[in-house]
Parts: C-alpha cells; sequence; structure tokens
C-alpha cells in the first residue's frame, strides 16, 4: 500500500544521544520514493542537538527540517509544524526522540488506518532501559501496580479506545479539533483525544505496532514527570468531565487515605493497617519482579512505584487547587489554521 504524502514531526529538546537513532529507526523500511517530510521541531536545545539535525539534513534521503520551537512544548511543536509544513499532506506521524520505533513504522501506521477506518492509529508503549533504574522502572510500569490496565502501557489487545499514545492523525481529524491545546505542557494527547472523539473521529490501538519507550533515569526526574502527568490529567478531566476512568481516581484517593491513616493512626493505630496494606501491594509486585528478572535491581521498583502513584497524586490534587479550567463543548471547536490538508 502506497504511503501517501506524510509529515512526521518530532519535538526535542536536549536529544543529541538519540535524535540520529530515531531518525535512522523511522527511515527502516521506506521506500525511497516515499513522499515525507520529517521535522525536527527543536525548543532550543544547548546539546548539539540542532547541529546534529543540521548535518543529518544535507544527506538525508527524504527531506529533513529543522524548526525553532520557542514555546518549547511538545503540543506547541507538532501544531507548528502543521501550520509551516502541512500542505498537500494527507497524514501526520508524532514521534518522540526518547522511544525507539520498529521497521517500516511508518508504513505500518497508514495501513492500520486504512485497514480499521481510523482517523487516528495510537500504539502501546514498552518501557526499556538502560540503566538499573530505568530497567526497574520499565519492568514495574508495565505491571497492574504500574498501569493501572491502561491499554497504551504495555497492552496486548488491539481495538478501538478512547486514548493511546499518539502516532499517526488523518491531517484532517488533526486539524478539525484544533491540533494540539498549547496551554498544555503534559496530558495534550489524551486532551486532544477527547475533542477528536467529541467530533466523530474513531481512535484505533494497534498492539501489533509498538514502540519502546526510555524512562526518566533519576528518582528526582521521575517524581517530576508523573507530578506534571496527575497535574496535566487534573485539566483534562475538568476540560472532559466525561473523560475520567476510576483507575484514575483511585490513585489520589489512595493518597488521600494514606495521609488520613498515617495521621488518625496516631490515636487509633489500627488505621496503620491502610499505609501497611499499601506497602505488602508493592513489596509484592517487587518481589513477583525479582522472581521473574532473576536481577537485584528490580528492588528498585519498590521506590519507583511509589514516586509513580505519589507524585502522580499530589500533581493532580495540586491541579485541582491550583488551576482553573473551564468545561469544552464540540461546539467550541476551532480547526487549527494554516493546515493545507488535502
Amino acid at each position: 500500500m502506497e504511503l501517501p504524502h506524510t509529515l512526521v514531526v518530532i519535538p526535542t529538546l536536549n536529544e543529541a544521544a538519540h535524535i540520529e537513532q530515531v531518525l535512522g529507526e523511522l527511515c527502516v523500511g521506506l521506500p525511497a520514493a516515499a513522499p515525507v517530510q520529517f521535522v525536527v521541531a527543536d525548543g532550543g536545545s544547548t546539546d548539539g542537538t540542532p547541529e546534529i539535525v543540521r548535518r543529518l539534513s544535507a544527506s538525508f534521503p527524504w527531506s529533513l527540517v529543522l524548526m525553532h520551537n520557542p514555546r518549547r512544548l511538545q503540543s506547541a511543536a507538532v501544531n507548528l509544524a502543521v501550520r509551516h509544513h502541512a500542505a498537500g499532506r494527507s497524514l501526520l506521524v508524532r514521534c518522540d526522540a526518547h522511544a525507539s520505533y520498529p521497521p517500516g513504522f511508518l508504513q505500518r501506521l497508514h495501513e492500520s488506518m486504512v485497514e480499521h477506518g481510523a482517523d487516528a492509529v495510537v500504539v502501546p508503549m514498552d518501557s526499556v532501559g538502560e540503566s538499573p533504574w530505568q530497567r526497574a522502572i520499565a519492568w514495574v510500569s508495565d505491571t497492574l501496580v504500574g498501569s493501572g490496565g491502561s491499554a497504551h502501557r504495555g497492552g496486548a489487545r488491539s481495538g478501538f479506545v478512547d486514548h493511546g499514545h499518539h502516532a499517526a492523525f488523518s491531517m484532517a481529524s488533526f486539524c478539525r479539533a484544533g491540533g494540539y491545546d498549547e496551554t498544555f505542557s503534559h496530558n495534550e494527547d489524551a486532551e486532544l483525544d477527547c475533542r477528536q472523539r467529541a467530533l466523530g473521529s474513531k481512535i484505533y490501538l494497534d498492539s501489533d505496532i509498538r514502540i519502546g519507550y526510555l524512562p526518566r533515569d533519576s528518582f528526582g526526574g521521575l517524581w517530576r514527570q508523573y507530578q506534571n502527568y496527575g497535574a496535566g490529567r487534573s485539566r483534562t478531566i475538568r476540560k472532559h468531565p466525561g473523560s475520567w476512568r476510576p483507575r484514575q481516581l483511585l490513585v489520589p484517593a489512595n493518597f488521600l487515605a494514606q495521609v488520613m491513616a498515617l495521621g488518625l493512626g496516631c490515636v487509633w493505630p489500627a488505621f496503620w493497617l491502610l499505609p501497611l496494606l499499601y506497602l505488602c501491594a508493592i513489596a509484592a509486585t517487587t518481589v513477583h519482579l525479582l522472581a521473574r528478572h532473576r536481577q537485584v535491581e528490580a528492588m528498585l521498583a519498590f521506590p519507583a512505584a511509589l514516586a509513580l502513584h505519589n507524585a502522580w497524586a499530589f500533581g493532580f490534587l495540586r491541579g485541582l487547587v491550583k488551576e482553573r479550567e473551564d468545561r469544552w463543548e464540540p461546539g467550541m471547536a476551532q480547526p487549527l489554521n494554516a493546515c493545507g490538508t488535502t
């Protein structure tokens, strides 16, 4: 199946260690005559990422453009690339510089979209690690304790979904929904999916097209990331009240229950059973991972799980208190300008 005119956007910020590998992986299996435009939208890297892209562009088999993204956010990066480079292109693919891609990734996304009559194709994200800490995060992220059963976190079932890790869009669907909300630094993907579905677009999760994701390599980095994820989700839930899922509210509810139990336990020690049970659940998951992987670094899954849960919950609750969000209705949709769809 011939690939249509395609725009591939890769937002970057200090990705010198990964950008060349990502571009190389995306080219594997791509026909030489494929009408593909690659855009690296850089948010002001200081590690040499722009220089690498400029060097590669001189001999790149397809058009490769470096674009400055003054707002630095991924949401703004994709919108900016679409505004300037979408003319005549019917397929949009968003890629992350912190991920790895299978051979024929672009072609397989297009074939899946056509086969299933979808307006967007999302994919499962398998966490992988280079360091002991990253591997521990990867292992726990793909458990029920780590992901709560999210379909795009290690999921193995294909089908139409509410949300998944963004990969391909019909350019018309993306622009009709207005593109990403550039006020979102995190959870912009789930928020856009809410608008796409409200406007009639169908999102298909293809579990056969999987990407690898490299987690943060420090406890502090993981904490900040998931705190921002939680804050972003709190905005999405208020902007689209019907988008919440029980597993998402369970995390902040557990956080509040643990805090209350620790306080009340000073008066009624029986309340301390609640945090004890929570810690036992995480410990049991850690033991399971130790037995499965037979590597001592699996013990790091314990602090990793604590960070995943409590940073997300703290960010979610802080977002509810600090940030105001108005409800969105389909009649409020404003198409992304200068889209140039075909």
